[in-house]
């Protein structure tokens, strides 16, 4: 056992989170647009929701009871959309109309488009306020006793906007333990090394200060991620911050912790060599 979780279930949480991987490649290429450092990054975060943590049903996608995710840094759907379509929400075979006309799968969420989303994103900064909406809006209506998770889903570089630090001053003072963050802490934004842009650090100290609960993993780590929740839910007083460490990129060598990777596609011949070292042929991809 490690943890919480047994060997053979962090073994098949890693399968399942390389199959994501190499649906994200194969979907970007076939896409020739999109985003792919932070699509990678946070596939291991994703799969450990959709697989083990949320109260969902890919076959009731508008169970009352369910979990809500929210994600704000839209740009990295690839992963959401990926992990969505294994999970069974809809036929992985749709993955490949990413960004095409008349797709469902749009370059950032859309729930006009695809109803068993739960917001639409794409203007970094605006997911925390959902998020937040959704966790008060959740107490007013079921009482200090509901049992439903808000899980929102940030970037580190959206900590540059104000709006982001507005809404979590809000989460802080409301104390809304219904709401448990996940923070993509890859160092990485479109032009540059976050600590070269805007310095974060001290972050953990900054959204402690705001009364958040805060936790720092590593966010490749299936132990960690699920164990980070299950303390989460232990909190009774404090919105939850899970920093989540991760590479951008993961798993391709010549994009991780690269953050020219942060807003481009793999070509046809990058992704052949993407999908041989995920362990797949790569046999969709032709040159």
């Amino acid at each position: 056992m490690s943890g919480i979780l047994s060997d053979k279930q962090i073994q098949n949480l890693e399968l399942q989170a390389n199959a994501v991987r190499i649906s994200i490649i194969e979907m970007l290429v076939e896409a020739g647009s999109g985003h792919s450092a932070g699509p990678l990054g946070m596939a291991d975060i994703f799969t450990a929701l959709y697989f083990h943590i949320l109260k969902h049903d890919p076959k009731n996608p508008d169970w009352s009871e369910r979990d809500r995710v929210v994600l704000s840094n839209g740009h990295i759907c690839p992963v959401l959309y990926a992990t969505m379509a294994h999970a069974g929400y809809f036929p992985v075979e749709e993955l490949e109309t990413l960004r095409k006309f008349g797709s469902r799968l749009q370059g950032h969420p859309h729930r006009d488009f695809l109803p068993m989303l739960e917001t639409s994103s794409g203007p970094l900064g605006s997911g925390l306020s959902q998020a937040v909406g959704m966790a008060i809006a959740d107490i007013i209506d079921s009482g200090k006793s509901t049992t439903r998770r808000i899980y929102g889903l940030l970037s580190d570089g959206e900590q540059d906007c104000g709006q982001t630090w507005e809404a979590g001053m809000l989460a802080g003072k409301n104390k809304l333990n219904n709401l448990i963050c996940f923070m993509d802490r890859n160092h990485i934004q479109i032009d540059g090394r976050t600590e070269d842009i805007m310095p974060l650090e001290p972050l953990k100290a900054k959204w402690e200060a705001w009364n958040w609960h805060v936790i720092d993993i590593d966010g490749h780590n299936f132990s960690e991620i699920i164990g980070a929740v299950e303390e989460a839910k232990k909190v009774s007083d404090k919105p939850i911050m899970i920093i989540a460490h991760t590479i951008p990129g993961k798993d391709v060598s010549f994009m991780e912790n690269d953050y020219r990777w942060h807003g481009k596609p793999p070509s046809k011949e990058e992704a052949v060599i993407a999908l041989q070292e995920l362990g797949a042929i790569g046999e969709k991809i032709k040159i």
